[in-house]
């Protein structure tokens, strides 16, 4: 014989021979409940990464703020007013000639002095070489330093020769060196 229990409300498993759903109105509840749980511990961690952030604008926005910045130098006058002081120009290192070039004068020299000389294709080079379909925008880079003048790639397309060499590390220039960028030929005098 089977016992009969009493029904005294939602009763989850067997009810005789059918079987009765879980109360599916409480397990929503537990449910949302624990949705509305974890969607706040979210919003804490968001609020927390966002103020992170923020702190980390603030501290480098600070920090660059307390760098010294670049000044002019200005000399004294008597009548009370700044004046800028005009750049010094070093010592006369040497020069480029032109050996050959789709755009430049055979012959054409660019003097060499203390400031560096990019040349490109570009017009914002001070040798602009803006026919040589060879040439990168910005292509190489002469500076005069304490020991010689160097010369640099850009990391151009094509590269940059020196007496036939690609250069893969800057390079010191002697004289009657010849440097090749593009199609055009440079020869350094000292």
């Amino acid at each position: 014989m089977r016992s009969v229990r009493p029904r005294s409300g939602p009763v989850e498993g067997v009810w005789g021979n059918r079987e009765v759903p879980p109360a599916s109105g409480l397990s929503v509840i537990y449910d949302s409940a624990a949705v509305d749980e974890v969607l706040l511990v979210l919003k804490i961690a968001f609020l927390v990464l966002l103020y992170l952030f923020i702190w980390r604008i603030v501290r480098t926005a600070s920090r660059d703020l307390r760098l010294p910045q670049e000044s002019f130098i200005l000399a004294p006058s008597g009548g009370g007013q700044a004046r800028v002081q005009p750049a010094r120009r070093g010592p006369h290192t040497g020069r480029l000639v032109v050996v050959k070039s789709p755009d430049l004068d055979e012959g054409q020299d660019f003097e060499l002095d203390s400031a560096q000389l990019t040349i490109g294709r570009g017009r914002q080079n001070d040798i602009a070489i803006t026919s040589d379909e060879y040439a990168s925008a910005r292509h190489a880079r002469f500076e005069p330093r304490q020991d010689g003048v160097w010369v640099q790639d850009l990391g151009s397309t094509n590269g940059t020769y020196l007496n036939g060499t690609r250069l893969e590390h800057p390079r010191r220039l002697t004289r009657g060196d010849i440097v090749r960028i593009g199609e055009t030929d440079l020869r350094y005098e000292a």
